[in-house]
């Protein structure tokens, strides 16, 4: 399996060789035109420097000799070839002793050799260290009435000092640290995204506390903040997920139980006609409430399938609350519970069905968590930017630890439980309320009471 650590390296490797590829290929192109010649010219002054030595000072037999090899001592490798052919060599020799046929030039001619500037070696630039006489620069000059030639070119060996030593072993030293240094730095940057696997896999175990343990400051830390909300998250989901079931089963199970004891009893038993109603109407009520729950149920997934088929029309909205209150009219009067409004008159483009479903779960759980004899205050205003709705009752409130997971879905407080909530109103109100281009907020204290406010925004300002 190839892994990210191999294929940084690998990646990292190939970089470096591509770069040394450029750089010769660039430092070649550097040297052939333009260092090439400038080297050959340099070496043509030396040349004829040591040819006007001899002409002028060093033309006796002894003196020619030391003159020549006390050039060679400074670094020169030369040659000294006469008109008859013969020649002899001063310093280190060379490899190659054949001069190639422009060199003769330099006697019959008296014309300079740039042997240096037009020698073409296997590897370019290297071609530069070729110890071959061809290599060379030549100069003529005359020494007691006869032509010669003067072939020159550095010693390569006298010239690579110990200064070049220092920098050829400092450049392998950096080659050499800087790999130590990228394996280093792959595996250090690889060691969290390996925690993050091991956390995936734990995750697919419905193993949501995994520790990540990873303090960094970069992307791959704020991949695992990420990482560790998205944990928290699941975990959450799990949690609500098997609470739902739970509490679903529990739900259509209790109901269920009650219809099929009740209907049996209408089955076996001789009963009044009094006992018959009521029995007939307990069946009835946990009908009407099971086939409650499969419409929320129902309308839940559609909403999250987005495949609700939105019907939008213009309504007139405190019409629609009012008829709400009007619907709830014999609850209200049961616990006694004062409902005062103030609903500006507005006009709304929005699907009605879905939105009566708002007010409907909203009024319904302002009356039913409403202390006996309590009261409910609904208003409606609208500006340029945005319509409000504000609700407000005198129950029994949401404690601060639970208000923020009201609008989870399948989340019931234990309040709600007693009375037989279901966990999805107030989740099918942000949905269809987000649908609307809107949000909604809850402040709540225990014990006094709660305010739902919504908002639903115009979409030239939300744009903005």
């Amino acid at each position: 399996m190839k892994t990210l650590y191999r294929k940084f390296i690998a990646a990292t490797l190939v970089i470096l060789a591509i770069s040394i590829v450029l750089s010769f290929t660039l430092t070649n192109w550097v040297y052939m035109t333009s260092t090439k010649g400038k080297i050959d010219r340099q070496n043509v002054v030396i040349a004829e420097e040591i040819a006007n030595g001899l002409e002028h000072m060093h033309s006796s037999g002894p003196a020619y000799e030391t003159y020549l090899n006390s050039m060679s001592k400074l670094g020169y490798q030369l040659y000294i070839v006469s008109e008859s052919g013969e020649g002899k060599f001063f310093g280190q020799p060379f490899n190659k002793t054949e001069l190639p046929e422009e060199a003769a030039k330099v006697l019959t001619d008296q014309e300079v050799y740039h042997g240096m500037d037009s020698f073409a070696g296997q590897f370019l630039m290297m071609g530069h260290f070729s110890n071959d006489l061809e290599n060379t620069v030549g100069v003529p000059f005359t020494m007691n009435d006869q032509n010669y030639g003067l072939f020159l070119r550095p010693n390569n060996e006298l010239l690579f000092s110990d200064i070049h030593m220092i920098f050829a072993w400092f450049f392998v030293a950096i080659a050499v640290v800087s790999i130590i240094g990228v394996i280093w730095f792959a595996k250090h940057l690889i060691k969290p995204i390996t925690k993050l696997r091991e956390a995936t896999r734990e995750i697919t175990r419905e193993n949501f506390n995994f520790p990540l343990n990873i303090d960094r400051r970069d992307e791959i830390g704020q991949l695992a903040e990420s990482f560790s909300r998205m944990q928290e998250q699941l975990q959450h989901n799990d949690e609500a997920r098997k609470s739902f079931i739970n509490n679903v089963s529990h739900d259509f199970q209790s109901p269920l139980t009650n219809i099929q004891g009740y209907a049996d009893l209408l089955q076996t038993q001789k009963l009044s006609d009094e006992e018959h109603f009521d029995y007939v109407q307990i069946i009835d009520q946990e009908s009407k409430r099971l086939s409650n729950l499969t419409k929320q149920l129902l309308l839940l997934t559609s909403l999250d399938q987005k495949s609700y088929p939105m019907k939008l029309s213009e309504m007139k909205l405190d019409d629609q609350i009012k008829e709400t209150i009007r619907r709830h009219q014999w609850r209200l009067e049961e616990k006694e519970i004062e409902v005062s409004y103030k609903l500006a008159p507005v006009i709304f483009k929005g699907d009605p069905e879905l939105m009566v479903n708002i007010w409907d779960n909203l009024l319904t759980n302002a009356i039913k968590y409403n202390s006996h004899g309590g009261s409910i205050l609904i208003s409606l205003s609208q500006t340029e930017s945005a319509i409000e709705v504000v609700l407000k009752d005198t129950g029994i409130g949401i404690s601060e630890d639970t208000i923020c997971q009201i609008f989870d879905r399948f989340y019931r407080v234990d309040e709600a439980r007693k009375k037989d909530g279901t966990g999805l109103g107030l989740s099918i109100v942000k949905q269809i309320i987000g649908l609307h281009n809107g949000e909604i907020n809850a402040d709540s204290q225990a014990g006094v009471g709660t305010t739902f406010t919504i908002k639903f925004f115009r979409e030239k300002h939300r744009e903005e």
